[in-house]
């Protein structure tokens, strides 16, 4: 496996970054409406599932720059995180805060768009923002 440059990996974070960015407005646009339709819903269920890719895919950069392997097991979502946080790419809290993320998606994958609930996509509309802000803040050495 040949590693990445610093320059390559900073470029490669800084556009998935700029990803979540807009993904975040998007939500925020979209979360803002009263009323919202099932299409709605499953717009911001799809927008959900983008941030939390943007940030596996981020971990994921980052592992291979430092020429460790990423997991390849069924479960490999779960032990990304796990080993994210043994390789001190990301705090222990951040951690359990991007876990709900990660049930999410298992469910978002596996289930169909009409069985969103908004009450339950509330809490994770709420915290997209700060869990990106502690993230950001968190790989800010890899940037």
């Amino acid at each position: 496996m040949v590693r990445s440059s610093t320059v390559e990996l900073k470029d490669k974070i800084y556009a998935e970054l700029e990803n979540i960015i807009k993904v975040l407005d998007e939500i925020q646009n979209i979360a803002d409406k009263k009323d919202k339709s099932v299409v709605e819903l499953a717009g911001i269920g799809t927008f959900i599932h983008n941030f939390y890719s943007g940030i596996e895919n981020i971990i994921k950069q980052i592992l291979l720059h430092k020429n460790i392997s990423i997991p390849d097991s069924p479960s490999w979502h779960k032990e990304l995180l796990v080993t994210a946080e043994k390789k001190s790419i990301i705090s222990n809290e951040l951690k359990e805060k991007l876990g709900k993320f990660l049930v999410f998606r298992h469910f978002f994958v596996h289930a169909y768009g009409f069985m969103l609930d908004e009450d339950e996509l509330s809490p994770l509309i709420e915290s997209a923002s700060s869990v990106f802000k502690q993230f950001s803040m968190e790989i800010e050495k890899f940037k």
